[in-house]
């Protein structure tokens, strides 16, 4: 596909990666068997090849409308086409340069802007866990559009005993630590049978996803930059990896070096991060897992995020962990769909968002597992939210002092 950009868009960074990506598409097609949305709504507009061409003609012409914008707001961004796309489309790449571009072009209606500048402020600021707090002990008074979306109490634990030689950082600083603080707790915790120790990192905050999907690009990059510099000092003293629990957060900290390539001042720092950066599976995989296995046989129904599958391209490490680990992993059908959170895609478009979800949890609930786990706070709070099984994060179930009875405690 040859594009041919305005001189707005010429000779500039993402003007260049744009007509780059642009140009390995070759309309076959094979993208919109896999797409969510044009499932659901046979649109050929909203899948992705149709979006393509609609950021093709605003970056070559210079101008687009609501209808443009529209259309890439029901975007999942969910990647799946990327792995079934036989060019090599950089498809979720071209949206983020896409995103503010034509929010630029195509200005919102206040009350959308008002309402992503809310979410962005709520989400990212000091306030998100106390308003969480708020929300939990009000939530049988709130309407069930509002409550659905405040996830249960999920305590932390006791800290795992760090004794070990080894050293890795984790991502500290994202909702998922006022949502499930479990979550990185258990994780610290089944490091610690194998002697690795998870430093402390004061100064870090967002990875700067939510910004970059809400198309505030100039947002995301700060908050790049600044969880660079709270990394680097363990960076220059030789920490193993910076490993993620959160198949979200893993996808972008992993882009970091190519997000930040145009930075003189941050680029190769950036570039190093996203090398030391690892998916919490790939850090146990070689590990003798075994020797965290269960008493209780558990039949688990694992749903892969797409940050994890589309975006980090990890497929079946989680899945084999977990059965070396004694647990029966049971099918599911259609697990290359988006179970439809997708970051604040819940919030912005809840129809499409819960038909998604409604297919979903039909498709894990098939096999009547005991528990439904995932890799990403974002899936888990969602599927949680409109669930009758016991949702988790799958490092819950290896975790050898589990803190309550609830959700993997099952055990």
């Amino acid at each position: 596909m040859y594009a041919s950009l305005a001189s707005i868009f010429q000779d500039t960074p993402e003007g260049l990666e744009a007509g780059a990506i642009l140009g390995k598409c070759v309309h076959c097609g094979f993208c919109t068997a896999t797409c969510p949305t044009y499932q659901l709504l046979g649109n050929e507009l909203d899948g992705p090849r149709g979006r393509i061409y609609l950021v093709k003609q605003a970056l070559e012409s210079g101008t687009c409308t609501d209808i443009t914008r529209g259309h890439l707001d029901r975007c999942l961004t969910c990647r799946s086409c990327e792995t079934t796309c036989p060019s090599g489309v950089a498809y979720g790449r071209l949206l983020e340069i896409a995103r503010p571009v034509v929010e630029r072009l195509a200005p919102r209606p206040l009350t959308q802007r008002l309402q992503r500048w809310l979410l962005r402020r709520i989400l990212l600021g000091p306030w998100f866990a106390p308003l969480l707090a708020l929300g939990r002990a009000v939530r049988w008074a709130l309407p069930q559009s509002l409550a659905r979306h405040i996830p249960r109490y999920r305590p932390a634990g006791k800290p795992a005993r760090q004794t070990g030689s080894r050293s890795v950082l984790m991502l500290e600083g994202c909702v998922q630590s006022a949502m499930a603080p479990v979550i990185n707790a258990a994780a610290g915790r089944v490091f610690a049978q194998y002697g690795i120790t998870v430093l402390p990192v004061s100064g870090a905050g967002c990875c700067g996803a939510l910004d970059l999907h809400l198309g505030a690009s100039g947002s995301a990059l700060e908050a790049m930059r600044r969880q660079i510099d709270a990394w680097w000092p363990h960076v220059e003293e030789g920490i193993e990896a910076i490993v993620m629990t959160a198949s979200g957060c893993g996808v972008t900290v992993g882009d970091y070096g190519k997000l930040l390539e145009n930075d003189p001042l941050y680029a190769v720092k950036a570039k190093r991060i996203s090398g030391l950066t690892q998916d919490i599976s790939e850090l146990l995989e070689p590990l003798a897992v075994e020797e965290l296995g269960r008493e209780v046989e558990l039949k688990v129904a694992f749903q892969s995020p797409c940050t994890l599958q589309h975006g980090q391209k990890i497929t079946g490490k989680v899945e084999n962990i977990l059965r070396r680990a004694g647990l029966t992993i049971v099918p599911t059908q259609d697990g290359h769909l988006c179970c439809g959170a997708a970051g604040t895609y819940s919030l912005l478009q809840p129809v499409l968002s819960r038909q998604l979800l409604k297919n979903k949890l039909e498709n894990l609930e098939r096999q009547s597992p005991d528990v439904i786990a995932t890799a990403n706070i974002g899936c888990l709070a969602h599927l949680e939210s409109a669930s009758g099984s016991t949702v988790c994060h799958w490092i819950e179930l290896l975790d050898p002092d589990p803190p309550s009875k609830l959700g993997p405690a099952l055990c």
